[in-house]
């Protein structure tokens, strides 16, 4: 057996597929309708929609196949993500040395032959396949393939409207309820791997008097160019939302105090140079609140987006206290 290697882009492509808060949810009928189509369609007995997570495959619909997930390195999936074709095709598992040996082939559900067609997310890291499984050997037609593509498509059209529900429409961050859900997960997997986390919570300074003398387009305006700061400051793998109006949190994984705090300072350093070079009429200012992750006392995320923002209200009324007395 041939275990799947690890994609290049592999940072990235875990980041998109857990900012797309699919992971461990319940089954749904437009993903399971899809796979009972496939599975009929192509007269087999398991039909999956499968996302390839770090350590496993998981999978979201599963038809014919009772468990939801199994180790990613005896996953076919893993191999398809791999490809630089859209679809990964093994008329026989025996015959093929990536999987003769593999456990799914010699033990339940006794795979023989497999086809994987890439999914991939809105911004085109694959996530994972709609694929098939038989107990045996036998090939796709053109047609098939084609069939198998359309279908394919039309899971990448749910992920893509199952994140939209969870995106912030005007400035493309993660909103509300897309924040909490997957900080949830990341927050999990840091207590039991014992990894630091800080948690910073923003509130734009002033933001009511750019609505009333600018206009709320210009209101709009000064929210994207703040979430496009927040983009080219913070790590590709913190996780950035809109909570609502001039709110923004952001959690950051694998980050000590001492790095969040740097981090929000590049953040300050940069609203302030757009502040001196941009001509809109008005300057973009935030107050903060940074807490850490206490990793023994486990603490929900409205828990920790409380005292984060107990702190931001603290550094905002200093602020206002200095410039009184300024």
């Amino acid at each position: 057996m041939i275990k799947p290697a690890i994609p290049p882009d592999e940072p990235f492509r875990l980041s998109t597929l857990r900012s797309l808060n699919l992971l461990d949810t319940p089954p749904e009928e437009r993903f399971d309708r899809l796979t009972r189509m496939a599975k009929r369609m192509f007269g087999v007995p398991i039909a999956l929609v499968s996302l390839v997570d770090e350590n496993r495959q998981w999978f979201k619909s599963a038809q014919g196949l009772a468990v939801t997930e199994t180790p990613r390195d005896i996953s076919f999936c893993g191999h398809a993500i791999l490809s630089d074709l859209p679809v990964l095709l093994v008329p026989d598992a025996l015959q093929d040395e990536r999987f003769f040996d593999n456990p799914l082939v010699v033990n339940a559900p006794h795979v023989r032959f497999y086809a994987g067609w890439s999914l991939k997310a809105p911004n085109g890291s694959k996530i994972g396949t709609l694929c098939l499984l038989d107990t045996q050997p036998h090939t796709l037609s053109a047609e098939d393939l084609q069939l198998l593509a359309d279908l394919a498509a039309i899971v990448e059209q749910e992920i893509s409207a199952y994140q939209m529900a969870t995106v912030d429409e005007l400035t493309r961050l993660q909103n509300r309820r897309g924040f909490l859900a997957l900080a949830e997960h990341c927050l999990g997997l840091a207590v039991r791997k014992s990894i630091p986390c800080c948690l910073v919570f923003f509130d734009l300074d002033k933001f009511k008097a750019i609505n009333d003398n600018f206009g709320h387009a210009e209101g709009d305006k000064a929210l994207q160019a703040f979430a496009d700061q927040m983009r080219r400051s913070f790590r590709s793998a913190d996780i950035l939302a809109r909570l609502g109006g001039d709110e923004f949190v952001v959690l950051m994984f694998d980050c000590p105090h001492a790095l969040a705090q740097t981090i929000v300072e590049r953040l300050l350093a940069a609203l302030e140079r757009r502040n001196q070079f941009s001509h809109s009429g008005y300057a973009i200012h935030c107050s903060h609140g940074i807490v850490r992750v206490s990793l023994e006392a486990r603490e929900s995320v409205e828990a920790l987006l409380s005292r984060a923002d107990g702190l931001m209200y603290e550094n905002k009324r200093s602020k206002k206290a200095l410039a009184a007395a300024v």
